[in-house]
């Protein structure tokens, strides 16, 4: 029961995505709604609404911002991280992604193998950051935080 049954991201702001990003949005929401941990703990000794959740993921006044709600709209959480620790590592991230889907049209099948491995090792990093950025107040799985990463580098494309 501590999971996620729906995502949304509020980007109404934002730009138009590039196909590429598009894609990415997309398969990490199936990815996450096929298989994630989510699991909310008691705080200020208030009970926590079982899951499973829905998420919408924003940016609001330059912070990131976590509305989770039950399946009947009952509020579960909402909580607040600056984007300040995810700035370079989402800079990184598009700046390795861009030299892949580049790498991918004309390098050599080792060339791309490269930078993908740097590619992963950036995603971790940031799948790192999040994990660190919302101990206590959601616990979530290695697998879970990358792809939420991911959701978080889409907002931050048009951020």
């Amino acid at each position: 029961m501590s999971h996620i049954s729906r995502i949304t991201l509020d980007d109404a702001n934002l730009p138009p995505p590039t196909p590429e990003i598009e894609q990415e949005r997309k398969v990490a929401i199936f990815d996450l709604i096929e298989e994630n941990q989510f699991v909310l703990p008691a705080r200020d000794g208030k009970v926590v609404p079982d899951g499973p959740y829905h998420l919408e993921l924003s940016i609001r006044d330059k912070r990131l911002v976590f509305d989770v709600s039950t399946e009947v709209d009952e509020k579960a959480a909402e909580f607040h991280l600056s984007l300040g620790p995810f700035r370079q590592v989402v800079k990184d991230y598009f700046q390795i992604c861009e030299s892949y889907f580049d790498a991918v049209k004309t390098a050599a099948p080792s060339q791309i193998e490269t930078i993908d491995m740097a590619r992963r090792g950036i995603h971790n990093e940031g799948s790192r950051v999040l994990q660190e950025r919302l101990d206590g107040k959601v616990e979530i799985d290695t697998d879970t935080a990358r792809r939420l990463f991911t959701l978080i580098c889409v907002l931050h494309f048009g951020g």
